[in-house]
């Protein structure tokens, strides 16, 4: 039996704009966000709340966000930087950091700088991402399967990379090390 009440039977908690103010100011000094991202944040809690407050409630999120703009705590392009370079340090692709920075509701002037950046290092991400998943070059044995290539190929396309640096990393022979080196200098210039 839990002891979790339903949300019908919670009073909802009554907010007003200063309210509103403190959520988001708590919201960025623990999270670093996008302009959107903060605006979806206030609207649910909006939704979630009974709005008191003689303004409208959206006028009012959207003060809050424009006044954390000019403060200085929200800023997209930083933060499409930040988020790209993060992915691409983890290994994903190109796709996938577009993706991402739509979904966060960067603006395609804002992330420009970002995706160029991310697509500088999208073969030093694919490499750095198939040494962690051990594919290609870093695997403990060649593929003898045509289905576990496939497989790799289809992981590297999840991840957002394109089908040619896949094919030309799963190309490269566990043992091979010239051709690793090889590999390895390029991706280091990208």
């Amino acid at each position: 039996m839990s002891n979790r009440r339903a949300s019908s039977d919670r009073s909802r908690k009554r907010l007003n704009a200063a309210k509103l103010d403190e959520l988001a100011l708590a919201y960025v000094a623990r999270f670093a966000t996008s302009r959107a991202k903060l605006s979806r944040y206030l609207s649910r809690k909006i939704r979630e709340s009974e709005w008191i407050d003689e303004r409208d409630a959206m006028t009012a999120c959207e003060a809050i966000a424009d006044r954390m703009e000019r403060l200085h705590f929200l800023d997209d392009r930083q933060y499409a930087a930040m988020r790209a370079g993060a992915m691409t340090r983890r290994g994903l692709g190109v796709r996938r950091v577009k993706a991402q920075l739509y979904v966060d509701g960067i603006a395609p002037e804002d992330s420009g700088d970002a995706v160029a950046e991310a697509e500088d290092k999208a073969l030093a991400a694919a490499v750095g991402f198939a040494r962690r998943r051990r594919f290609g070059p870093f695997a403990v044995r060649p593929p003898g399967d045509p289905k576990e290539r496939e497989r790799q190929v289809a992981a590297f396309l999840r991840a957002g990379h394109s089908m040619t640096i896949a094919r030309r990393i799963l190309a490269v022979l566990p043992g091979d090390a010239e051709a690793l080196a090889a590999l390895d200098a390029e991706a280091a210039l990208d």
